[in-house]
């Protein structure tokens, strides 16, 4: 196997990001076509995906998604780095909701990654064949391994997307193709910033989650890209069945509290 330039490591390779519309999940594709990729971005609204970005509108909630999937591959060239990263939360205790909620966090945490790891296994398995490094990058959280209160549906799912993904890194290594995880502690996105917004004190929300983290900060979007980035690409071509933890300290890190 050929490593291109450091400038330029997936050179020659096409990437699908679920999730692919804003915060993470964009960051990802961008930071993928820096690095030499095609990328399509598989989103409910694609709508600010930017060429060179490929914009695709798809549900991972819906069977329907192998058609996305499908586009994607054909407008990029196919599909050698899958990151799945498109999900939901639901906040709560296990009484909070009722079952339907549990659900629909579960169709699109858990089930959206079997559909779209599903549909782009034939594009997977040729880029095995070709001799290039394929990888399913996996977007779980640091609430699958740390209790944190309020958050038992959307923990829940990605306990099993840590599971989820060590049993497809098992199968699938036979046939050449890794499978790896995220692990972000809470990122600094529109979707976390709209959670701080909806708390009765914003400010004093947003002080919390600082002064919880090790780092004092959230992790950013493009940190958590990079790690994506990393687990993605030829270079990593030894790991698999990984867990890359992007916490800022928050599960392994115990420091005196500031002040």
């Amino acid at each position: 196997m050929s490593v291109s330039p450091l400038g330029s490591p997936l050179a020659g390779y096409t990437a699908l990001v679920t999730g692919g519309g804003s915060g993470i999940g964009l960051a990802t594709a961008t930071m993928l076509a820096a690095q030499g990729a095609a990328v399509a971005c598989l989103d409910l609204d694609p709508s600010a995906v930017e060429a060179p970005l490929v914009g695709v509108r798809g549900d991972v909630a819906d069977d329907a998604v192998a058609e996305a999937v499908a586009e994607a591959a054909a407008r990029t060239g196919g599909v050698d780095i899958l990151v799945n990263h498109a999900g939901t939360l639901a906040r709560g205790t296990v009484e909070s909701h009722g079952l339907d909620v549990w659900r629909r966090v579960f169709e699109v945490n858990v089930l959206g990654m079997v559909r779209t790891t599903r549909a782009a296994l034939p594009w997977l398995r040729k880029a095995a064949q070709d001799g290039r490094s394929p990888a399913v990058v996996n977007t779980c959280s640091i609430s699958a391994a740390v209790g944190m209160p309020g958050g038992a549906p959307y923990a829940t799912s990605k306990g099993a997307v840590h599971s989820l993904t060590l049993s497809m890194a098992a199968d699938l290594l036979p046939e050449g193709i890794r499978v790896n995880c995220v692990t972000p502690g809470p990122v600094d996105t529109p979707w976390v910033r709209r959670e701080l917004a909806a708390a009765p004190d914003p400010a004093a929300a947003l002080a919390g989650v600082h002064a919880r983290q090790p780092n004092g900060r959230l992790i950013t979007a493009e940190e958590v890209a990079a790690g994506i980035c990393y687990l993605a690409g030829p270079l990593s071509a030894a790991v698999t069945g990984t867990s890359l933890v992007l916490d800022g300290g928050l599960r392994g890190v115990r420091i005196p509290p500031r002040g």
